[in-house]
């Protein structure tokens, strides 16, 4: 971890030309949030916030890829989404209870901006539009979990594989072939399977054709196949 500033974070009128929502604000409301942010550099392992600390700032990805996790029972965890730059995160425990309600790991070098929670609320109260725009980006997460939730506990081990090489497919990388920056205990977290199950399952699309494989590349060759596998679970 290192204190440090990007060509990305410079300030947050250089953030309101990246990120959707630091758009909405005017001038003066950038400066509430730029005061007292600052960015830090995550190297790929390192915890960025951990599951039940105090909420004490909302953040945004400067650079980078990192995961977001549940720590349940006997060191069990469940990713829910893997964020990428100008994404923010930090609640829902920002305007609840203020303690972090998942933790965050850095995927690879990784910077974040991290903004102080009481500036962000006197923002929120002072800007109705961004205000608006962040309970659509709570909503959209709640709403992505709860479709989550229904793949987890409805649907078979291939069914819930294919719903998360898809989410890589459709949210992540947006091509065909990618480098998996998960391993396969990763992917197990994300659909709730063990790291052998994974590895099997993942041998299984390969035999059939649905995807290839070389080493952490993953080509997927039938998307529609994939698809079907997702929909009849």
């Amino acid at each position: 971890m290192l204190n440090v500033k990007s060509e990305n974070c410079i300030n947050c009128e250089t953030c309101n030309e990246r990120s959707p929502l630091f758009s909405l604000l005017n001038k003066e409301e950038l400066a509430i949030m730029n005061s007292g942010r600052f960015e830090v550099q995550f190297d790929a392992g390192e915890t960025i916030v951990k599951q039940g600390t105090s909420a004490t700032h909302m953040m945004v990805l400067t650079g980078g890829m990192a995961k977001l996790f549940l720590q349940g029972f006997d060191r069990r965890n469940l990713i829910l989404d893997i964020i990428l730059p100008w994404k923010l995160f930090g609640g829902p425990g920002l305007f609840t209870d203020m303690r972090y309600h998942y933790t965050v790991t850095a995927l690879e070098k990784t910077h974040v901006c991290f903004v102080s929670a009481e500036n962000a609320r006197k923002v929120i109260r002072l800007n109705p539009d961004f205000a608006e725009s962040i309970l659509r980006h709570c909503n959209r997460n709640g709403a992505a979990n709860f479709d989550r939730l229904i793949s987890l506990t409805q649907k078979q081990m291939p069914g819930r594989l294919a719903d998360a090489l898809l989410y890589l497919y459709n949210e992540i990388f947006r091509t065909t072939k990618f480098v998996l920056p998960l391993s396969r205990l990763e992917l197990g977290e994300m659909s709730n399977m063990t790291k052998e199950s994974v590895t099997r399952i993942l041998k299984d699309f390969e035999n059939e054709g649905i995807i290839a494989l070389d080493n952490k590349s993953i080509q997927i060759l039938k998307l529609e196949t994939l698809k079907d596998i997702s929909l009849r679970g």
